[in-house]
């Protein structure tokens, strides 16, 4: 009798460091979250005064600056961080808000008074650096859900975080478009 109960007593105790255990590795994902959202409120905040420098020079661009601005407007909505899939779309909605900012700074090369703008190259440069900062948290967010992901999975862990309600996130990955390899004639024509 003696030894069910000390036996119990250590599945008990197993299980709910186990637990502890998933609700770190789940915070540290949020903490990351946020490390991102930092980030992208950053770079947001950035969008509006690129795209007021760039109106100035680049009339043909009009259908790009309002894809900018629309996307903007997506990506600064609210979002529930414990949603793996509202995560996920938030994640997708920044992405895409970066490939156009990325494909509105090629443009920029197309307008010599624009890329010889000081505001502007002060703004783009704020942006690069921004967007470097936003890497480094992709990457620890990345890690922190890379390490949950694998705790949700494994047994024991997949009944206690079934339990918990503690639940696998998504990776902040990079579009299809990031991923390609790029040609230099296509930016040099």
């Amino acid at each position: 009798m003696e030894g069910i109960l000390l036996g119990l007593g250590l599945a008990v105790i197993i299980a709910y460091l186990w637990y502890v255990s998933l609700i770190k590795k789940r915070n540290a994902g949020r903490e990351a979250l946020s490390g991102i959202d930092v980030q992208l409120k950053k770079r947001s905040n950035l969008v509006p005064n690129i795209l007021k420098i760039a109106q100035k020079y680049m009339d043909q661009e009009k259908s790009l600056l309002a894809e900018i601005t629309a996307l903007r407007t997506q990506a600064i909505k609210g979002y529930s961080d414990t949603d793996p899939d509202e995560v996920k779309a938030h994640l997708e909605v920044s992405e895409r808000l970066n490939q156009k900012m990325s494909q509105l700074m090629v443009n920029v090369e197309n307008y010599p008074e624009l890329r010889s703008d000081n505001t502007m190259l002060q703004a783009m440069q704020t942006y690069n650096e921004v967007e470097a900062q936003l890497s480094a948290a992709r990457r620890f967010y990345n890690s922190a859900v890379s390490e949950l992901n694998t705790a949700v999975e494994i047994f024991p862990g997949s009944i206690i975080a079934s339990m918990a309600s503690v639940k696998m996130m998504p990776f902040y990955e990079a579009n299809e478009a990031s991923k390609a390899s790029i040609d230099a004639a296509d930016f040099l024509k």
